[in-house]
Order: structure tokens, then C-alpha cells, then sequence
């Protein structure tokens, strides 16, 4: 993407003020809420222990700061809560709410507490239920739309408090006492402009001051931009600003005095300045960083930093606090930014600009992930090739990067697959998310974030017709839901992915489903149906020529034979599996396979058979150099010895085994995987998007 040059500014701030020292004002609405800590509810009056947290609600609209008050607040109280502070938005920036399931799955994060990937709302409100009995946590919820979000989190331990922010009542709960904010006192008001504009002009002019927070209403964001367009022009008069307000119309509601400083900042700044202003609207879960403001533009991230920090000087952008250059717009300002946008901005212009958004977050991923592959050749390659902006230091920065953005990343996927016209852009930034996450985190850490983007992969395929991502988003889902216990749902899923894949004619999808309803079957319990689905997805492999494959399938069929206790045929499919991998000339394979013979031979009641077979197997497994088979091996015969009545060579065999091992620990039994298979198919395109379009 061509950097061009944005038009300098030529109203520059001067070096921005200092963050407050001190929280400013609402000394009364603070001893209110610690007076209502103490207060007894109506179970404490009955007798009875609470059996909910407290609430406290502090309520108000949007810039009246009552964010700022209940940071205040936690700040004060968090010392009487040893386990920790929690904090979760409830609503996104652009005020749709936040999924319950969601909001949950982050607060067990931050508690240490994995839960399943893909689990109901029920199943993680419970677990977080849980995760906070017993203990004291502060939990603060912001930007609560309604009373059913605060209701569904709320912990049952009488020794927690939840700090609540809405704009109105959260009727429902029990016991709520809402502080309503309305605006500053005078005197903080006019404290507050001094802290951005200087004591100067306050002092030389009181009556101004005064009269911009009476035109303000007292509002903190009002007054912060008040104080950050003073801030920007020394030889202005606090006077001057007021007539300027006083000039502007009211266009009622009730956030006509930010709506009228916030045009009014807007409408002074330069050209280019105010397009991003505008623009950072279009920024993913309401964050930014030099990146996400350089896409949005059209500039390079150095300049789009320099125009963020200006944009923070006026008091437009808080700095988010993160590790990494990150601002946050504010939540007030966002659906005022919004509609600015669409009334300045053409809606092309605004859909490009989210284009170069998700292919900016595209190709750093794309870095990202190289970071990781450090001995590839072709990956220091793909490094080199890309301009100096988008790439990383090394693994450690790449993964810092990632954990920093990983909500913005998330929220970009989702709303460009809400909006439907992206679906290009979104499907390669859903692959490259996916490859960045599991080279970063493993597949188990990121499982509740792929399990997520493998929904919104399978909405898009649904929608664009595309059966063959449908396949292979249908795959994955069904395999994250078989590991979390839902074996009936990636039953399903694995059905549906079998008929995605037979309609896009995929070979691969369509045997990989065939295996894994197989898989699912043989997980409940019925072992004839996985037999018999195995047979099917091996007679796919033995009709292409997937010998390796065919041998694992071949295993797979024995140990469904196995548990169902045919053991005949077990044995005839573990001796093809054996000598499939044995044409394939894989040793190790090879000796597992006749492990797992011996193994259904003792089971069988032919105990001399499977000493013999045990042998043959120790043997391979020696030349194979896999030394904890040898003495796991040594160990069975010293077993099935001890049941013909020979505890003397027992002696001899389990003496083996300790001298294979050595210093290598106790050896374990190799055992079929939960599916049955023995060197199972590694299932490296489980958590890829298959795409023809999703190159690297």
C-alpha cells in the first residue's frame, strides 16, 4: 500500500498537558457509593446472609465521567480486595452490546480459569460464578446497556463488589442504589479548565471561566476539549471560546454541549487532522495504534502517530496504557465522531478506508507469523521483502504486538464480516489471524478465539456459496467441539462438513469428515458405525494411493474391531496396518503397530502368540532408536511371563527395561489416541483456513 503525504498542521499543540494528579471533584457522589458499601440490604435486615454481591451503580450519560468516578472508586476500594480488580466494557463503541459468553470467557481469563472453547452462555457464567466463590474481587462492569448483562455476571459471594456504569437504572437487581451523575460544580468545572488552558487565563478572566462551564453544563468531556482547544492556542482568550459556543447552534439532546466543543475542535483543526479525527470512528473496538491511523489515511505510521499525539493533546484520544503506542477514543465521542464521519465522508471513502485497514492488519500478520519461523529460509525471505514498518524484531516483539491488538484483530474480523462487503479482505485476515495466533500461542491457548473465527469463516462461506471454506470451517469447529466434551455437536458438524465437502468435490475435506464422524462415533461408544465410517474413509485413501494414510485408517478400523471385542478382526487389520507402514518404510510406525498386534493377541487369550509378536516389536523399535517403546515393551512381556509362571525371566525382561530407560524416567504404554488411531494423521489444516484465497 503506497504511503501519501497528509498536509502539516498548522495549528500545532503545544507539548500536552500533564495527566491530572488527582481526581478532580464528586467528593459528595464519592462518600455516597462507600456509604452504600456499609449499608445494610434487605437480607441483612431479615437475618440472612446476602447471597449476591453488592451493586453499585453509578449512572449518567455519556461524558458526564462517570467512567473517571467509578476509576476513582475502584482505586480507593481495591486495597479491601486482595483478589485483584476486574474490569470488562459491556458494550462496544459504537453502543451494540457485548455478548455475555464473551464478557464471561475474558473475566475467567483474567482469573487464570481456561474454559472450553465454544461453550454457552450458561456454562461460562457458572464457571465464573464459581472461579469467584470464596473469594473478595472488585469487579467493575463499564457501559452497561441494561440490567440482563450486569444480572448474568453477577458472582454469588456476599464478599465481592460489583461497581456498575449505565446510563440509566438496572431495574431487576435487587438491592441497587444508582449515584446519577449530572455535571461538575462550578468550582471544579473551572478547576478542571485550568489543569488543560493554564491558571493565567482563569485568573486574568474568572466570569469567562465561569461562564464556559455553565455553556459546557459542567460536562468533564466538554470541558476537556474546552481546555484542549485553549491548550492549542496560547493567544486565545478564555472569552473568546465562550463566544464562539455562544455562536454555535444548539442542536439539543442530551449531548449538546460536547456535540457543539466537539465540532468546534473539529472545525479548527487542519484538513488532514480532522479527516483521521473522523475516521478513527472506523477503528476496531474504539483503539487505535500508529498502524491502525496510518491505514485509515493513507500516510506512514510515523506521521500518523504525530497527528494521534496532537489529537491526544486536545484532549480527543486517551493514551490506552498498553505496552505499545495505543490510544483509546473515547466512548462518548465515538458515535459524535461517527455521524461526523458520515456527513463529511463520502461512504466509499469510508469503506476504503476499513479496506486498508484489514489488508494493513493482513500483512502484519502475515509478519507476525514469519517472526516465529526463524530457520526458514523462504520466511527470512518473506521478512526482508516487506517495508521496514511492518516488520518485527524478533518472536518476542511479534508476540507482544499480537497480545496487545489481539481484541482489535478480533473485533476487525467480526465487523467486517458484519459488513458484508469486505468479505474478501476479511476471509484473508481470518486465515492470517488463525496462523498468527497458533504460531504464537499453540492451538490449545487460542482455542476460544479460533473456535470464534471459525464460526464467522463458516457465516461468510454460507453466504458466499462457498462450500469447500464451509467444509473446512465446519472441520474445525468439530474438532474443537470433540475436544471439549460436545461430541454429539462435532457429530453433527462433521455430517455437515461431509456434505460441504462432496458438494465442492474436496477430496481432502471429504475424507477427513468420513474419518472423523467415524471418530465421533467410536467417542459414544458405538463401535460398529466407526468401524464402518473408517472402512469408508479407507477405501477414499486406498483409491488415491494414500498408502501411509491407509496403513493409520487400517489401525483405526482395528481398534473400533478392539473395544466392540472382535478380536479377529482386529488382528487382521492391525497386520495390514503393519505392513502398509512397513512398504512405507516407516520403522517407527511399524513397531507400534505390532505392539498394538500383541497387544489384541494377549487380549485374545493367545498369550505365546504375543510374546513372539512383543519381540519382533522390541526389535523394531530398537532399530527405530525409540527407547521408551523398547522398554515398554519389555515390561508387557515381563507381565504376560509373569502370568504363564516364569517370574524368573519376568525378573530378566523388567531389568531391561530399567537399563533401556536409564535416566529416561517411567516408561509409559503406548496406547491408541482417543480416537483409537496409532500415529494419528497430524491434523496440521485443523485450525487453517482452507482457501484458494487465502494465500500467503
Amino acid at each position: 500500500m503506497t504511503d501519501q503525504a497528509v498536509d502539516q498542521d498548522d495549528v500545532r499543540p503545544a507539548e500536552p498537558p500533564a495527566a491530572p494528579a488527582s481526581f478532580l471533584g464528586r467528593t459528595r457522589e464519592l462518600k455516597e457509593l462507600r456509604a452504600d458499601i456499609e449499608r445494610a440490604g434487605l437480607d441483612t435486615l431479615a437475618g440472612r446472609k446476602a447471597p449476591r454481591a453488592r451493586v453499585l451503580l453509578i449512572a449518567g450519560r455519556p461524558g458526564s465521567g462517570r467512567t473517571a468516578l467509578a476509576g476513582e472508586l475502584v482505586r480507593q476500594l481495591a486495597p479491601r480486595y486482595p483478589d485483584g480488580v476486574l474490569r470488562a466494557r459491556l458494550a462496544d463503541p459504537d453502543g451494540t452490546p457485548v455478548p455475555v459468553e464473551r464478557t464471561a470467557r475474558d473475566l475467567l481469563t483474567a482469573l487464570g480459569v481456561r474454559a472450553p472453547a465454544g461453550a454457552p452462555e450458561d456454562v461460562l457464567t457458572e464457571a465464573l460464578r464459581t472461579a469467584l466463590t470464596g473469594r473478595r474481587v472488585l469487579l467493575l462492569l463499564d457501559d452497561a446497556p441494561g440490567a440482563e448483562q450486569v444480572d448474568a455476571l453477577l458472582p454469588d459471594a456476599p464478599d465481592c463488589l460489583v461497581v456498575a456504569v449505565a446510563e440509566g437504572p438496572l431495574t431487576g437487581i435487587p438491592g441497587v442504589r444508582p449515584c446519577t451523575l449530572g455535571g461538575l460544580d462550578t468550582k471544579s468545572a473551572v478547576e478542571l479548565l485550568t489543569r488543560w488552558a493554564g491558571s493565567v487565563r482563569v485568573t486574568v478572566d474568572p466570569r469567562s471561566a465561569e461562564n464556559l462551564a455553565e455553556i459546557c453544563q459542567g460536562q468533564p468531556a466538554a470541558l476537556t476539549l474546552a481546555g484542549g482547544w485553549l491548550a492549542s492556542r496560547p493567544q486565545a482568550g478564555i472569552s473568546d471560546l465562550a463566544k464562539r459556543m455562544h455562536a454555535d447552534p444548539d442542536d439539543g439532546g442530551d449531548s449538546a454541549p460536547l456535540a457543539r466543543v466537539l465540532r468546534l475542535v473539529h472545525d479548527r483543526l487542519p484538513v488532514a487532522s480532522a479527516r483521521l479525527l473522523r475516521l478513527l470512528s472506523q477503528a476496531p473496538a474504539g483503539t487505535v495504534d500508529p498502524h491502525t491511523a496510518s491505514a485509515l489515511a493513507g500516510c506512514s505510521p510515523a506521521r500518523a502517530r504525530a497527528v494521534l499525539d496532537d489529537l491526544t493533546a486536545l484532549g480527543l484520544l486517551h493514551p490506552a496504557g498498553a505496552p505499545l503506542p495505543e490510544y483509546e477514543v473515547p466512548g462518548c465521542l465515538h458515535p459524535l465522531l461517527r455521524a461526523l464521519a458520515e456527513k463529511e465522508d463520502r461512504p466509499a471513502e469510508l469503506q476504503l478506508a476499513r479496506a486498508r485497514v484489514l489488508e494493513r492488519d493482513v500483512r502484519l500478520l502475515q509478519s507476525c507469523r514469519a517472526a516465529t519461523e526463524t530457520d526458514s529460509p523462504q520466511a527470512r525471505e518473506k521478512l526482508r521483502s516487506l517495508p521496514p514498518a511492518l516488520r518485527f524484531s524478533g518472536p518476542e516483539a511479534a508476540a507482544e504486538w499480537l497480545t496487545v491488538r489481539r481484541p482489535a484483530l478480533l473485533a476487525a474480523a467480526r465487523l467486517a464480516v458484519a459488513d458484508g462487503g469486505l468479505d474478501t479482505l476479511a476471509r484473508r485476515l481470518m486465515s492470517q489471524l488463525v496462523r498468527a495466533m497458533v504460531a504464537h500461542f499453540g492451538t490449545q491457548a487460542a482455542a476460544a478465539d479460533l473456535y470464534g473465527i471459525h464460526g464467522l469463516v463458516l457465516d461468510v462461506a454460507e453466504r458466499r456459496g462457498l462450500p469447500r471454506e464451509q467444509a473446512a470451517a465446519l472441520l474445525n469447529l468439530g474438532d474443537l467441539d470433540a475436544q471439549t466434551g460436545r461430541v454429539r455437536d462435532a457429530l453433527a458438524r462433521y455430517r455437515a462438513a461431509l456434505d460441504a465437502g462432496r458438494a465442492a468435490n474436496d477430496p481432502y475435506a471429504t475424507g477427513r469428515a468420513m474419518e472423523s464422524v467415524g471418530g465421533a462415533h467410536q467417542e459414544l461408544g458405538d463401535h460398529d458405525r466407526a468401524a464402518d465410517w473408517f472402512g469408508r474413509a479407507l477405501a477414499d485413501r486406498l483409491a488415491r494411493g494414500e498408502r501411509a494414510q491407509a496403513a493409520r485408517l487400517y489401525g483405526r478400523i482395528a481398534t473400533a474391531h478392539t473395544y466392540a471385542g472382535r478380536y479377529g478382526e482386529a488382528l487382521r487389520n492391525w497386520r495390514s496396518a503393519a505392513a502398509g507402514y512397513r512398504k512405507e518404510g516407516d520403522t517407527a510406525a511399524y513397531a507400534r503397530a505390532l505392539s498394538e498386534t500383541a497387544r489384541v493377541q494377549e487380549y485374545a487369550g493367545r498369550p505365546e502368540e504375543s510374546l513372539r509378536t512383543c519381540r519382533e516389536a522390541a526389535e523394531w523399535a530398537r532399530r527405530a532408536e525409540d527407547t521408551r517403546l523398547q522398554a515398554a515393551l519389555q515390561l508387557r512381556m515381563a507381565d504376560t511371563l509373569d502370568r504363564l509362571g516364569d517370574p524368573a525371566a519376568a525378573r530378566l525382561h523388567r531389568a531391561a527395561a530399567e537399563r533401556i530407560l536409564g535416566e529416561e524416567g517411567p516408561a509409559a504404554e503406548p496406547r491408541p489416541d482417543r480416537a483409537g488411531a496409532i500415529g494419528p494423521e497430524p491434523l496440521a489444516n485443523a485450525c487453517e483456513i482452507r482457501s484458494p484465497s487465502a494465500e500467503d
